[in-house]
């Protein structure tokens, strides 16, 4: 229950160019009064992400244009955006795609398709600082 004090503050980016991953995400994390970004791409996420701060980010490995890697590295890369936890999103559940996600600055890796539990599970583990941060 004190978990939900100040979901409706934090602000969490979900990044895939799979409509049906962006949109099930948004619906688990909405569902518990998180404010939902949305991006198709990395460009697509680039552009929104100074506008809208988000504490938490979900990035999809596999995109057109810019990657998943690509795409946090250059986040990581950021003064403002470095500190902000990346989760790395992938259908593959692999030794490789881990280590490559984490040596450009991923915290953490979640396969897809992902449940409601482990999405807000990862969630909560990543945002606990920020809630307390905001109340």
């Amino acid at each position: 229950m004190s978990t939900s004090i100040g979901n409706e503050n934090l602000r969490i980016m979900v990044i895939d160019d799979s409509s049906t991953i962006r949109r099930s995400a948004e619906i688990f994390l909405g569902q518990v009064g998180y404010k939902v970004v949305l991006a198709e791409d990395g460009f697509d996420a680039l552009a929104k992400i100074n506008d809208t701060h988000p504490h938490l980010i979900f990035c999809d490995i596999l995109m057109p244009r810019l990657d998943g890697y690509q795409t946090c590295a250059l986040i990581k890369k950021s003064a403002k955006f470095r500190d902000t936890p990346v989760i790395m999103l992938s259908s593959k559940d692999g030794l490789f795609d881990r280590a490559r996600g984490a040596m450009v600055g991923s915290e953490e890796y979640l396969t897809k398709p992902f449940t409601k539990d482990s999405l807000l599970k990862t969630v909560r583990k990543y945002t606990s600082e920020a809630i307390s941060n905001t109340i």
